[in-house]
């Protein structure tokens, strides 16, 4: 017997999300679930390889993985924004190089990456003197300082806990993420405390450390949501943590 059956636009009816996830993060995914829970977002998930430990060298190595990842998104429809889930990497890379690699494969997708996005934020909360909380090794870090310092952004007070293994990262318990940004947010000439690294857990402690600091706290996985959504069009449609959120 040959069922009837009907078509409709599927789970992605509103808007197609394709997310480019390091192999070695362990955090994005389930801070994700908790953002882009609306029927009729489709949120698409792909891997991309990376070593175990994080430096210059190993971010770098992933521009030659990045096309393979992009198509393994689903094809069967447009992407309306494809965002590539490593900030460090972003740093290293470029953003114009990432996008141009995801719009060879969906030439009308709109791109970010953590970096970008986090820009954008700051830009969006008119947060210039900021204070930098990081898991790098020292030369991953200044990269990242130096580009901030391009575009305008001046970090006056910056810590890191210096680790090299992803699954370290992973594993460094929010309360230690939580003190970290206090630490780094109580210097007076800070604005607001960054939070790099889509690997830290931050989503649960992101609006209790606003609330110690009195400032903005923004986040890798909090900003990259916030920007694909901006970007999307469901600003008003999808909710996530902290004033970056509320703002308008």
């Amino acid at each position: 017997m040959k069922l009837p059956f009907t078509l409709d636009n599927g789970v992605a009816s509103t808007a197609a999300l394709g997310l480019i996830v390091l192999e070695t993060d362990e955090t994005i995914e389930a801070e994700f679930r908790s953002v882009f829970n609306h029927s009729g977002t489709g949120l698409f998930h792909t891997r991309i390889p990376l070593a175990q430990e994080v430096t210059p060298e190993t971010l770098s190595e992933m521009e030659a993985a990045l096309p393979t990842a992009v198509e393994l998104l689903p094809s069967a429809f447009p992407m309306d924004v494809v965002g590539y889930a490593c900030t460090s990497g972003a740093t290293v890379i470029g953003a114009d190089n990432i996008s141009n690699i995801v719009t060879g494969t969906f030439p009308s997708a709109k791109t970010t990456d953590p970096i970008t996005a986090v820009m954008e934020a700051l830009r969006h909360m008119r947060v210039r003197k900021i204070g930098l909380v990081t898991p790098y090794v020292e030369d991953v870090s200044a990269a990242m300082i130096d580009l901030l310092l391009s575009n305008g952004f001046e970090v006056v007070n910056f810590g890191s806990f210096e680790q090299k293994e992803d699954a370290i990262v992973a594993r460094i318990s929010p309360e230690s993420i939580y003190n970290a940004v206090c630490d780094i947010g109580s210097i007076d000439d800070v604005e607001a405390v960054f939070i790099s690294c889509t690997n830290l857990r931050t989503f649960g402690m992101i609006e209790r450390a606003e609330t110690s600091v009195g400032k903005p706290v923004i986040s890798s996985n909090q900003a990259l949501a916030w920007h694909m959504a901006e970007l999307a069009g469901l600003s008003g449609i999808i909710a996530g943590p902290g004033r970056l959120f509320t703002k308008r």
